[in-house]
């Protein structure tokens, strides 16, 4: 019975010690020798050097799954060994099952071991991918702390997490034993002390700044206030282990979180490539359901009218929301601007009406912070004005000459200056008392703009192109250039891409970094009239134009083909204005007299509401 036990335990120590070397064509071989042990030490001697005759073939298999039949989900004879699972040992020929402490179970017959080997199928060998997978799917469980499902998981499958000198890296880290953690890092520190040497040569300049601003601290409370670190502990060694872990290979250590970090991405990308997403949601997981395909709704999107604004008795040409997106304001050919206010349900009432403009008003533009509004006339317009929007009151009535034309304005970011200009060659910068502070002569300025800069102005012209100029040194520069009239244009929020109406073309969208036309628009009616599109929705993914044709247009912005035609209006729609911080509310202005309101689908009862979960074609 003793040697019984001391045989089985010397099986126990070489399965285990030589098991993760031996190549899969070794393991027969081993395996087979372990039955001899029982007999005497020339079995083991036979084991030993049946083992040291290709010890080294397999040693490849450490950074990832070991290839062995055992670890592949092969199955082999009654005599292969399977070794360590939550401290479970056992040999497999038969004779004995043991726990860690050594005690045998009971002994199962040679005839029925053999029977169960023969009837067990050969499993599928894993694939790469396959494998890749079960590694993603143990590190989950891990962070979840269901550490003997992973245990059970490995061993079924034949993967590993990850190789055992990474375990004992990131046991280092935790336990913050920095010695043994800076091996394997020794080349990198190395490198650290050329980086120094680069320090001339602005090699990361930003990061040494900040490394030598850490130097000058001095005190220790200093520093962990100006790194924003908390101190050591679990929760900063868990941080510096999640960037260490940037620099070792995959096969090693899977990267933290990296199922999560791969669903995330696919919710992500399934965003991008929805139509109708237009809401600003979590990032995290939690906010969606991993077991469905994101899908936006139609009805979920601005398509539906929700207000007719019927006020103004001519024309309406222009319209547009303020910044803080709680007003609206409209211009027409009747001599007036009304300001609406939009209620906590997207309500609008009127808010006041602002009379005396005698040639009808075709453009408005709100100052940065909504305080002022400018309004300007048509092309036969010498006349601007500027209006505080709280009191009612008329700051500013400016026109330097009866042959002016005044037709487009801009603010200048800071909200003490503006630029305005026409079609007849004034291009004017100004203060808020509208005394002139600048002007460029010769410029037939059709539409403007200020960039972010505080110093460029865009302006379009009659050569059918958009230039640049600044005001401080006087200089100018080409930008876009069409073959056909620029109307109108509008910049995005980032000062990036411009949206313009070209007559008789559509619209169209520019790069204005790279100077490149970047996609063709269709479906809509632009003739010479001019009527000005918006950027707009969540990200401003979306772009909205009115059209001759009485209808408005909406395309993402990744696509040429319109999304929804949105119908109600029986004339010629000149503006759309986009709220911009709720990205649900649309309105637009129209030659028919009205300024239309639109949002998503109302909930009419319970079927419609779980419809919004479902995605919608285009209604043509």
């Amino acid at each position: 019975s003793n040697n019984n036990k001391r045989s089985s335990a010397i099986k126990r120590v070489i399965v285990s010690s030589l098991t993760p070397l031996l190549a899969p064509t070794l393991h027969h071989s081993v395996t087979n020798t372990l039955a001899s042990v029982a007999e005497g030490a020339g079995g083991l001697g036979a084991a030993i050097g049946s083992a040291a005759n290709g010890a080294g073939q397999g040693q490849d298999s450490e950074l990832s799954c070991l290839n062995n039949s055992a670890q592949n989900g092969e199955s082999s004879s009654a005599g292969e060994a399977h070794t360590n699972v939550n401290g479970l040992s056992t040999t497999n020929n038969g004779n004995s099952v043991s726990n860690n402490d050594g005690i045998p179970a009971p002994a199962a017959s040679n005839n029925t071991v053999s029977s169960d080997a023969n009837s067990v199928k050969k499993k599928k060998r894993l694939s790469q991918s396959e494998e890749d997978v079960i590694r993603l799917i143990g590190q989950h469980l891990h962070d979840l702390g269901l550490n003997q499902t992973v245990d059970l998981l490995m061993q079924e499958s034949g993967c590993r997490l990850e190789h055992p000198s990474a375990t004992k890296f990131r046991n280092h880290v935790v336990e913050g034993e920095w010695d043994k953690v800076m091996k394997p890092f020794e080349m990198y520190t190395t490198h650290l002390f050329y980086l120094a040497e680069l320090t001339p040569l602005k090699y990361n300049t930003e990061r040494i700044h900040i490394l030598s601003g850490y130097l000058m601290c001095s005190h220790a409370e200093d520093l962990r206030a100006k790194a924003e670190w908390e101190g050591k502990g679990t929760a900063s060694r868990t941080k510096l282990l999640d960037k260490l872990q940037t620099y070792l290979p995959p096969s090693v250590m899977l990267p933290p979180r990296r199922l999560q970090t791969l669903l995330r991405q696919a919710v992500e990308l399934q965003r991008e490539r929805c139509l109708y997403h237009n809401t600003k949601l979590d990032s995290g997981l939690d906010s969606v359901s991993l077991l469905l395909d994101h899908a936006c709704s139609r009805k979920q999107f601005p398509c539906y009218t929700q207000q007719i604004l019927t006020e103004h008795c001519n024309e309406v040409w222009f319209c547009k929301f303020s910044n803080d997106g709680t007003k609206l304001a409209t211009g027409s050919k009747d001599t007036t601007v009304i300001v609406w206010h939009v209620n906590t349900s997207h309500q609008l009432k009127l808010m006041k009406t602002l009379e005396g403009h005698a040639y009808g008003v075709s453009y408005l533009a709100w100052s940065p912070d909504d305080t002022y509004l400018i309004a300007c006339g048509p092309d036969d317009c010498s006349e601007l004005w500027l209006w505080n929007v709280q009191t009612g009151e008329l700051r500013t009535k400016m026109s330097q000459s009866h042959e002016d034309s005044l037709t487009s304005v801009a603010w200048n970011p800071d909200g003490k200056r503006f630029v305005t200009g026409g079609q007849r060659g004034q291009f004017y910068q100004c203060d808020l008392d509208g005394n002139l502070l600048d002007s460029w002569e010769g410029v037939r300025v059709q539409c403007l703009w200020c960039l972010g800069d505080a110093r460029t102005v865009l302006a379009s012209d009659t050569h059918q192109r958009i230039r640049g100029y600044n005001f401080e040194d006087l200089t100018d520069r080409n930008i876009v250039q069409e073959d056909h009239p620029i109307m109108s244009f509008t910049v995005s929020k980032n000062g990036r891409l411009a949206l313009l109406n070209v007559a008789t073309q559509g619209v169209h969208l520019w790069d204005l970094h790279d100077r490149v036309l970047v996609r063709k628009y269709q479906g809509v009616t632009q003739g010479f009239y001019t009527i000005h599109s918006c950027f707009g929705g969540h990200n401003e993914d979306f772009i909205a134009s009115g059209s001759e044709d009485h209808k408005v247009y909406i395309w993402h912005r990744r696509s040429e083909l319109p999304i929804a035609e949105l119908t109600g209006h029986s004339r010629t729609v000149n503006c759309v204005s986009w709220n911009p911080v709720v990205p649900g509310l649309l309105a637009s202005a129209s030659d028919d007299g009205t300024v239309r309101i639109w949002g998503p689908a109302p909930f009419l009862d319970v079927q419609d509401a779980e419809g919004l979960n479902e995605c919608c074609s285009m209604d043509s």
